[in-house]
């Protein structure tokens, strides 16, 4: 199994960063994640970051080397990751639950399949063309859908922003499941928050991914849309690779390509990014707190997890 691979995410004109990314694979299973701490709800970057740490050790159990069912494996992992952090809430009795939006995709066998919460997106790329894109799970695409708004309103209705599903409120999250997508070499995968998709169009953002790597067009896309949105901006991640084949001969010339050949059976790479976010004044935790009540979960979490292996 063989890919580009580069991620980015800029503060913006936020005190916060809420937005957490990170990849882990496998010698035959990549798992892309891609969360979006919702700002309006009290703690979103614990939300996100708590939302990665339990769809990893999720994948890291049942991951060996590739998902038997991967459909089920997304749709359980988001879940999880919900009722972890009500549980994470109930533990430090908050008066509400931090939020976040989520998009994971995995990659095995020539095949992605990914599922969302929320309006963070993932875009499928041949040649220039999208060839799909997740569905915002806000206001204005129900409207769009039930045809009481129309598509051109997207980036100036009102209820653009209302989103009525993700991760961590008081009602289950309704995971939206992708069909199989068949890649083939050169395809682009996109994780986004909406930082980025709601001040590039999708036409710039096809165009810079056909007309430059992952590893150029990501840092290039994220410095433009934050230089777009200004001081007012908002958080801005992308997450991308570009496929190059479940049997791809390796390419040890370019540092750019994973190659997962040479993994050892069992072993499970990962790389999470999750930027420090400072506390302000008014915060119930302090940055040790919070980093203490995350590894507590997280041990939870992998000591829950053994029991799926």
């Amino acid at each position: 199994m063989q890919f580009s691979i580069y991620q980015q995410s800029h503060i913006g004109g936020r005190k916060v960063n809420q937005d957490r990314m990170g990849y882990l694979y496998t010698r035959e299973a990549l798992l892309l994640v891609l969360a979006d701490g919702m700002g309006g709800h009290l703690r979103g970057e614990v939300a996100a970051t708590i939302a990665l740490q339990s769809i990893a050790a999720r994948f890291k159990a049942q991951a060996t080397p590739y998902v038997r069912k991967p459909e089920r494996f997304l749709e359980e992992a988001l879940r999880q990751a919900h009722d972890d952090i009500l549980r994470y809430t109930r533990e430090h009795a908050m008066p509400d639950s931090p939020r976040t939006t989520i998009v994971a995709c995995l990659v095995q066998h020539n095949s992605a399949v990914w599922a969302h919460c929320g309006d963070s997106r993932l875009y499928w790329l041949r040649r220039g063309q999208v060839l799909g894109r997740t569905r915002d799970h806000s206001h204005i695409e129900y409207l769009i859908a039930k045809g009481q708004a129309d598509a051109s309103e997207r980036a100036t209705h009102p209820d653009r922003n209302k989103l009525y599903n993700c991760l961590g409120a008081s009602t289950p999250p309704k995971v939206e499941l992708s069909r199989g997508a068949s890649l083939e070499p050169g395809d682009v995968l996109l994780l986004c928050s909406d930082g980025l998709w709601a001040v590039l169009p999708d036409t710039e953002i096809a165009h810079r991914l056909s007309a430059h790597t992952v590893v150029q067009a990501v840092p290039e896309m994220v410095a433009m849309a934050t230089a777009i949105a200004g001081s007012r901006g908002d958080n801005t991640t992308a997450l991308a690779i570009q496929w190059q084949g479940a049997g791809a001969p390796a390419m040890a010339a370019d540092p750019s390509v994973v190659s997962t050949q040479m993994l050892p059976e069992g072993e499970v790479t990962s790389r999470i990014d999750s930027p420090a976010a400072a506390p302000g004044p008014d915060d119930p935790f302090d940055e040790d707190d919070i980093e203490k009540a995350i590894a507590e979960i997280r041990d939870a979490i992998e000591k829950s997890s053994q029991i799926l292996k």
